[in-house]
């Protein structure tokens, strides 16, 4: 959750053991174990009333779409201009594609006329 290995883990539990000496040591445990178990009441709290008020759509919720360390701001501008590119590269090759060829007007063959555009 936090990105805590082991090694680090490991490392504040012994600095917790020389601060707080083994004496303080298992209040302080008893102590952090109560918040944890406060911290997860909470939380379910907070879920159970996000289900009632939302309904059923709760579960069907994709929480990773609205996890804000995916907004990094280089991506959202590199694929805002790729996507800009892409778009540009669609209107030039719609530009330079070839002409369809025209055949030539017969002898006695009269142009062609579009009333709408006269």
């Amino acid at each position: 959750m936090f990105g805590l290995s082991a090694e680090k883990f490991l490392l504040l539990v012994v600095l917790a053991v020389i601060i707080l000496g083994p004496d303080r040591l298992p209040y302080y445990a008893k102590k952090l174990g109560e918040l944890v178990r406060k911290a997860k009441r909470m939380i379910d709290g907070a879920q159970e009333q996000m289900k009632t008020e939302l309904g059923g759509d709760f579960e069907d919720m994709d929480w990773k779409k609205l996890d804000p360390r995916q907004y990094d701001p280089r991506r959202i501008v590199r694929e805002a201009l790729l996507e800009e590119k892409r778009e540009q590269r669609n209107i030039a090759q719609q530009l330079n594609r070839p002409k369809p060829v025209h055949k030539p007007l017969e002898i006695g063959e009269a142009a062609p006329f579009d009333a709408d555009a006269t």
